[in-house]
């Protein structure tokens, strides 16, 4: 019996209720308040800087920082230290000398943030944003990915130099490519860094690594292409202290570590595991360098099979050590001397910012996205799961059962199953404490999240599975993920929900439209008309869909065979639409239609459209109406007795309306 809990009980023998109906301490609002989102992080000669938001915030994302001793805010209220560069934005900020040079989210400018406390406008044009801000200390100077949406039907992407210290004329160093990132300066500030790709390629599919040698205006000059090309993704260049230039490349179907020194590539560690992953956001480190006396080794992230680990490269040896440290996810990997900095989080423990010093062996943490109080005892454990799918490939998942240590099910009952297809399609699942997914479980609901053929985290060929098969080979996977639990007397095969946000709303509507598998949906944001978004979407994946399904209008008719909103009167479950009102990614107006073709079928069908929230929901009213609607919805369809006061939402043609 664990004590000194926040929701310590005395029932020793487990209840029997049914599955779904367990009463749990894990409510809703647990997963707004005091909750942070991470952001980016960078590091100052004394400090580590970060940035977080939260949903009691709104999401606005301020700039933290820590010396070791001391966490304090750097930047003011109304300030959102945010940038929108290809929407997803990232790399929103960087510091030198207390100095905190940063993108501000309402207006898209760039400030600059004294030590003393002093905020200066260093460039600001409308219509513009900025990203990835390298400093120039050299030349004093500041290099910038500019985006110009003056014309959204022609958004123009290229690279600026704008002055550190007050706002001058901006100089274009470089432009002509659709999409540019990751930029790095070389130590001595004589050459520059950064990679560019073109429609249709999106970066995992292939970029191009280039260099060149700054003038003393900054200006870039014998610029030479080293690595990459349309079938070659090439991942964050960084100089090492003697200016090596050293990069991530998928030329071998892995991404792995290369390095360039006298017009040559070496690889450094042959390993099927990838260092790189996708660039749906700016500024993301994956490895950085600890310099001893004797040679050079490189901490870097490197995930197999879904799971994140830490490890050491020896280049002399050419050799990689696992650091054995619990946590099964990493992000924004930076080392001073012998300390690194990073983003972790395990089963068991949510994001957290970490220091690890090296000499001492000791770990510490800066900063943790929420405290849990919560009994472990209600906390389910993610399983590695793999099953066999088409054409018998293998494909991969995380199964969270059900736990609740109040509760059990009746033992001739299997407990409800939740499918969840994440986004991107180029994004992966992982095994992290996920609160939304602990809500379901600890009531008595399985929950499969399904790496599908597509996801990262399992080399290029794995990816590239759902080339010219999204809305097949995503759906198919889930599909067989969950038939191998339901062959395993795991969940109720009655009682299965397919889920998914964006990418993954898009794979829960054709999985309802195409098949007979799922009893119920629940689509976030999701795509239901290929062709509207073919013709109507950001820059960033304007053409995304041409790997995905096809060259368009060539392959018009696929567009509309793969598109839900043209098979309505086959979609085979009642479904839940949740959509953000001001989406610029999936407008509204892909839910709204998928909406009114089930209401003229007269099929069971609900929706709701937030104000104020866009392309992934940031307030806290919000997601907590959001998951409410979603488990009243189970509850009405699955006659589950609710626990929890939760307010009815609107359904058309409820079944059970009397």
């Amino acid at each position: 019996m664990a004590k000194n809990t926040l929701f310590e009980t005395k029932q020793k023998e487990k209840k029997i209720q049914p599955y779904g109906s367990w009463k749990s301490p894990i409510n809703a609002t647990i997963l707004t308040e005091s909750i942070l989102r991470f952001g980016d992080l960078t590091l100052d000669d004394q400090y580590v800087y970060w940035s977080e938001a939260s949903p009691e915030k709104e999401g606005r994302f301020v700039v933290m920082r820590w010396n070791g001793e001391k966490r304090e805010t750097v930047t003011p209220s109304p300030f959102n230290v945010r940038s929108s560069v290809h929407e997803y934005g990232g790399a929103a900020f960087t510091a030198h000398h207390q100095t905190l040079y940063f993108c501000n989210h309402q207006d898209q400018a760039f400030y600059s943030l004294s030590k003393k406390g002093d905020i200066t406008l260093l460039a600001q044009e409308k219509q513009i944003r900025y990203a990835n801000p390298l400093l120039d200390p050299k030349r004093n100077q500041i290099y910038l990915i500019k985006e110009d949406h003056l014309n959204p039907e022609d958004v123009k992407n290229s690279l600026v130099c704008i002055d550190a210290k007050e706002k001058k004329k901006e100089k274009i160093i470089h432009q002509g490519h659709d999409f540019y990132s990751s930029l790095a300066l070389s130590h001595d500030g004589l050459k520059l860094a950064f990679l560019s790709w073109n429609h249709p390629q999106m970066p995992w599919d292939g970029t191009t690594l280039w260099m060149g040698s700054l003038d003393t205006e900054g200006f870039l000059k014998d610029l030479d292409s080293i690595a990459g090309g349309p079938n070659e993704s090439i991942f964050q260049p960084r100089f090492a202290r003697d200016d090596t230039l050293y990069f991530i490349s998928d030329q071998t179907g892995f991404w792995n570590l290369y390095e360039y020194k006298d017009k040559k590539i070496t690889p450094c560690l042959p390993l099927e595991g990838d260092l790189g992953i996708p660039q749906w956001i700016l500024g993301q480190s994956r490895y950085d360098f600890i310099l001893t006396q004797r040679d050079l080794k490189i901490p870097c992230i490197y995930t197999v099979k879904g799971i994140d680990d830490l490890g050491l490269i020896d280049l002399k040896k050419r050799t990689l050590c696992s650091f054995d440290l619990p946590y099964t996810s990493y992000q924004n990997l930076h080392v001073f001397k012998n300390t690194l900095f990073f983003q972790a989080s395990s089963p068991n423990e949510m994001p957290t910012l970490f220091s690890y010093d090296l000499k001492k062996n000791r770990i510490q943490k800066i900063r943790s996205s929420k405290l849990l109080s919560i009994d472990s005892a209600y906390l389910s454990k993610p399983q590695s799961l793999t099953f066999l799918t088409e054409q018998k490939k293998e494909a991969f998942a995380f199964f969270t059962p059900p736990k609740n240590k109040q509760f059990k099910g009746p033992p001739d009952e299997s407990p409800p199953l939740i499918v969840k297809s994440h986004g991107g399609p180029t994004g992966h699942a992982n095994s992290s404490l996920n609160l939304e997914t602990q809500f379901f479980t600890s009531r008595g609901f399985a929950v499969l999240d399904v790496n599908y053929g597509g996801s990262s985290g399992y080399g290029r060929q794995y990816r590239e599975r759902i080339k010219n098969n999204w809305g097949v080979v995503d759906v198919l996977d889930c599909i067989h993920g969950a038939n191998d639990l339901i062959r395993q007397g795991l969940v109720d095969p009655k009682k299965v929900v397919m889920k998914g946000r964006s990418a993954g709303g898009y794979t829960t509507l054709c999985a309802l439209a195409f098949h007979t598998t799922f009893k119920l949906g629940v689509c976030y944001y999701g795509v239901s008309d290929l062709e509207a978004l073919a013709k109507k979407t950001h820059k960033f994946e304007s053409h995304y869909l041409e790997s995905l399904i096809g060259p368009y209008p060539k392959e018009k008719k696929k567009y509309q065979e793969r598109s839900p909103l043209h098979h309505i009167q086959t979609l085979s479950a009642p479904l839940l639409l949740l959509q953000g009102a001001d989406d610029p990614i999936v407008p509204p107006s892909q839910s709204e239609m998928i909406y009114l073709g089930l209401k003229s079928h007269q099929s069971p069908i609900a929706y709701l459209l937030f104000e104020n929230e866009a392309h992934g929901f940031r307030n806290a009213k919000t997601i907590i109406k959001a998951l409410h609607a979603e488990l009243y919805f189970y509850s009405r369809f699955f006659k589950i007795p609710l626990k929890d006061p939760i307010a009815p939402i609107p359904i058309d043609f409820d079944p059970f309306l009397k």
